[in-house]
């Protein structure tokens, strides 16, 4: 019997705790494949005050960084497609837009209003006596000039007022989740992104799911609405066709192994800490969890990697590189480490079993299956007796 039970011993040994059943790898296999200089599968980072510091210098996408530019709107100038009022004043009744004195009582009409007309796409509108006028690119300024040339010596002494009444050029475009998606004319003070949203009547979703996507020429970014709330900085000025897109992006990370809950679980804010997060999921399993095995994953772009791991070598073809963090919990600085780092969208959260709990699996096995044998060898002397 003993004989027996030796040999299941060592032939289970000899298998390896790797043909356990288990939630993940331990911690020394996340080393090893790490330090696999043939296949290098991943980058493996310590978090400590280096990383954190690193990390925190690349805080995501910035409207300020990629558009520079947060001067007010240029003055307003007419384009093609906008609507414009032409209104005409002359010194004195009977003029080309005037009327005549009807009688001693009335002095008569002495302006005239010339109804709205759309910039054609010659970029002309109309003025009686004056003819076509160019307007595009002028300001409502430069074009009264140019009406009052075109009627010097035609009527009397004249005034024009010039009003842009529907600037289809000078307006950007706001869609998404925002209650009232239109275009809408920037003013000639400029607006700002929140100036516009307010406009379309606020936003429809929670603030913490909501993500600003600025499209400007061939560039476009997308930013958390939160951002631009906390860092007036992002809040920059819209620009004539802008198009500005609220999109709701709730955000999410995964958690595996030894950890309250496997499972996918939502930011609920923006700004979530690795700390926060291991709570959300409801904290490492007391009786499985190794405390020097707290595992995230994701995707860094190699600009990164170059800062956390110096020297390393990197494909040129790479244009992001799978990292995985590795913080312990047994240093009681780590926990304010784990504060200051931040999770992002679709990041991966493992936790290891401890050692030992592969080891009780392993005993547990060989419970199981030298029990009926040593059940059967004692029924059989009993027998004898």
């Amino acid at each position: 019997m003993r004989v027996l039970i030796a040999t299941l011993g060592v032939a289970l040994a000899l298998a390896g705790c790797s043909a356990l059943p288990s939630t993940g790898p331990l911690s020394d296999d996340v080393v090893k494949l790490a330090d696999n200089e043939i296949e290098k599968r991943y980058v493996l980072v310590d978090v400590d005050d280096r990383t954190v510091a690193i990390l925190s210098k690349y805080q995501g996408p910035s409207l300020r960084a990629r558009f520079g530019d947060y001067r007010p709107a240029p003055q307003i100038r007419i384009g093609i497609g906008d609507e414009v009022r032409v209104t005409v004043w002359e010194a004195a009744a009977g003029g080309l837009f005037s009327a005549p004195v009807t009688d001693r009582f009335s002095a008569g009409s002495r302006s005239a209003v010339i109804p709205d007309q759309m910039v054609t796409q010659d970029g002309t509108i109309a003025v009686p006596y004056a003819g076509r006028i160019n307007v595009v690119g002028k300001t409502p300024s430069e074009v009264e000039q140019v009406i009052l040339s075109g009627l010097a010596g035609k009527a009397i002494e004249p005034q024009a007022l010039v009003t842009v009444t529907r600037s289809l050029s000078n307006s950007v475009t706001v869609t998404g989740e925002v209650t009232n998606g239109a275009r809408i004319p920037l003013s000639p003070r400029g607006d700002r992104i929140m100036d516009v949203i307010g406009t379309a009547g606020g936003v429809r979703g929670t603030v913490h799911e909501t993500f600003v996507r600025l499209t400007r020429g061939n560039s476009t970014i997308t930013v958390p609405l939160e951002n631009i709330l906390a860092n007036p900085q992002e809040n920059v000025f819209m620009r004539p066709g802008d198009i500005l897109t609220l999109v709701r992006e709730p955000q999410t990370y995964t958690t595996f192994g030894a950890i309250g809950a496997n499972t996918v679980v939502p930011f609920g804010k923006i700004g979530l800490s690795l700390e926060e997060a291991i709570a959300k999921a409801g904290g490492l399993s007391d009786f499985r969890s190794d405390p020097d095995g707290i595992f995230l994953l994701r995707f860094e772009p190699p600009s990164v990697v170059r800062e956390l791991v110096p020297g390393r070598d990197i494909d040129a073809r790479e244009r992001l590189i799978p990292v995985v963090y590795r913080l312990s919990l047994r240093d009681p600085k780590s926990y304010f480490l784990a504060r200051t780092f931040r999770m992002r969208d679709k990041d991966v959260l493992y936790v290891a079993n401890a050692s030992s709990v592969e080891l009780q699996k392993f005993l547990t096995l060989i419970s199981t299956i030298t029990g009926p044998v040593s059940t059967g060898v004692t029924a059989a002397a009993v027998a004898k007796q």
